[in-house]
């Protein structure tokens, strides 16, 4: 198969011809039709990510068709459209069976701990555990936009923050997860504030419905200026970036009670920050969660969404590559980022 793979941080990602993946027992192979392009595959590229051993092929929001089911494998069959979370559960831990696969003690990860969809095929384990069926209106460009950054910003939304209808929600970061947090809280009737420091990923979040902008480097105070526009401060503040300054402009965000997670994952000097404990956490009793994923039980409810017209996923598709451009655009990624996901569609010659 063709496959893009990483020989070395920071450099060319070569297309080469690889050896297809081996069925796993309790597994399917998958003919990739799409790949998102997305952020952590970036943290990957620059050997950010200690669980990366090279050579290495990436991407994890994936789209696609089984070919082969192994023989452990009950639920899914050859020609089952499917998509799977980045995080792959053992199915049969504690953690699994109570429905929290993203903290499997024993899980895989696509793209950090096994090789990726950035390739014709890719192997994906304990499929009857994992696996999701794609409705047959949604098509696999869009189901792979929506990858981990859709499902990331509902999970956010819905599972960590818990945001109801006419809440104010304040997204740090209009990215691919950013842009996916506005949608999806309109779609859920909460009122929303993007916070970014690109005009045009604020014109994206204003046409994709927030209610209000900010542009950080013009704002003296970021926090101070989204209490101004929210009456108090968000309900709920998002960090889709994962940088010590949004994470403390996120909670600075934030009305009394209010609640700040944190989606954008910290990498490098931004691993470790300093939390104003006492002026923000203590004084205005925040409460802060911690989120990395969702896992195939997860999906349904936003499937249900896309189904019923109430969240559009193609509108988050802003680019489509061929494989052979994936190099390029994870290493576009150093610089400032046009609105919208890339996503690879094209994966022969």
């Amino acid at each position: 198969m063709r496959a893009a793979v990483l020989h070395h941080f920071d450099g060319d990602v070569p297309v080469e011809t690889v050896a297809d993946p081996a069925c796993p027992a309790n597994g399917v192979v998958v003919a990739v039709h799409a790949c998102g392009v997305c952020r952590s595959d970036h943290h990957a590229w620059k050997g950010a990510d200690p669980d990366v051993a090279l050579p290495h092929v990436m991407g994890h929001e994936l789209a696609g068709e089984i070919v082969e089911v192994g023989p452990e494998c009950r639920t899914f069959a050859v020609g089952d459209r499917i998509t799977a979370p980045f995080i792959l559960g053992c199915g049969a831990c504690d953690d699994c069976r109570d429905g929290r696969a993203t903290t499997c003690s024993q899980q895989d990860v696509i793209r950090f701990t096994m090789w990726g969809a950035f390739a014709q095929f890719v192997a994906v384990p304990n499929a009857d555990f994992n696996l999701v069926r794609l409705p047959d209106g949604l098509e696999s460009v869009d189901a792979a936009g929506m990858g981990c950054r859709v499902t990331t910003a509902w999970r956010a939304l819905v599972d960590r923050a818990d945001v109801a209808s006419q809440e104010w929600v304040c997204v740090h970061g209009a990215g691919g997860v950013g842009l996916s947090a506005v949608l999806l809280a309109r779609a859920l009737g909460a009122r929303v504030v993007a916070v970014d420091v690109s005009p045009a990923a604020l014109g994206a979040a204003t046409a994709m419905g927030a209610d209000a902008v900010l542009d950080a480097g013009e704002a003296a105070h970021v926090g101070d200026a989204v209490r101004d526009i929210t009456d108090g401060g968000a309900h709920v503040s998002i960090d889709c970036l994962g940088i010590a300054d949004t994470f403390e402009n996120s909670l600075r965000s934030l009305r009394p009670l209010g609640r700040h997670v944190q989606v954008g994952m910290p990498v490098g000097r931004h691993a470790t920050v300093s939390l104003p404990l006492l002026e923000l956490v203590y004084g205005r009793q925040l409460a802060i969660f911690g989120m990395r994923g969702l896992d195939a039980s997860g999906f349904a409810d936003l499937l249900d969404l896309v189904a019923t017209g109430r969240f559009d996923p193609s509108a988050l598709v802003g680019r489509r590559i061929g494989l052979d451009d994936a190099g390029k655009a994870l290493a576009a990624m150093d610089g400032e980022q046009p609105p919208g996901i890339t996503v690879i569609d094209r994966f022969d010659v």
